[in-house]
């Protein structure tokens, strides 16, 4: 509620993965961005819009704003966690650019959540397509480790019962990148 009205926020500064887009579809890793901020919203006790200097809506009539939940920016905590990247930098709304960069560098550093996957983060959008080609042809010859997205994100080695059924989306040369890149073994 804004103003006593239901109002649709863009974050400003940010681009995370799509979930039901009508020509990209669901992208890697914009589910648990969804949840991640749906989670944060619906249990929040408090929260708060700021805006920068710049216009309040975009062209869809969304309002553009950075968002707090409980004292804590959504856009920051959605970076830490690598789940969005730092985007859509259009003068003036640039009040906070220099340290969301900051933050998307440390999360690139850990390689956790978008940064997982080498190019599939870039400055010009997410490439899931890089999941098939760098992930599935150059590492299939040596990373036996099958990740599937599907409704979770779940990995499985070469002695596990569904590995043969099962569709890689990514590959991986080791559990440990696996769980990385925000995958868990199957629970059987």
């Amino acid at each position: 509620m804004y103003n006593g009205e239901r109002e649709k926020v863009r974050f400003l500064l940010l681009d995370s993965p799509e979930t039901s887009h009508p020509r990209l579809g669901e992208q890697p890793f914009g589910q648990e961005a969804k949840e991640f901020t749906t989670n944060l919203v619906e249990n929040a006790k408090k929260i708060e819009l700021e805006f920068d200097i710049g216009p309040k809506l975009d062209k869809y009539g969304r309002l553009l704003a950075y968002v707090y939940v409980d004292g804590k920016m959504i856009q920051e905590e959605l970076l830490k966690k690598g789940l969005a990247r730092v985007a859509y930098i259009y003068p003036p709304n640039t009040r906070y650019v220099n340290q969301f960069d900051a933050i998307q560098k440390k999360a690139q550093k850990k390689g956790v959540g978008i940064w997982a996957i080498e190019n599939y983060a870039r400055e010009d959008g997410f490439h899931p397509e890089t999941m098939d080609t760098d992930s599935k042809e150059n590492k299939s010859k040596d990373c036996l480790i099958k990740g599937n997205i599907g409704s979770e994100k779940i990995y499985h080695t070469p002695d596990s019962p569904w590995y043969e059924q099962t569709k890689a989306e990514a590959m991986f040369c080791t559990e440990k990148e696996a769980v990385k890149a925000g995958f868990r073994p199957p629970k059987r």
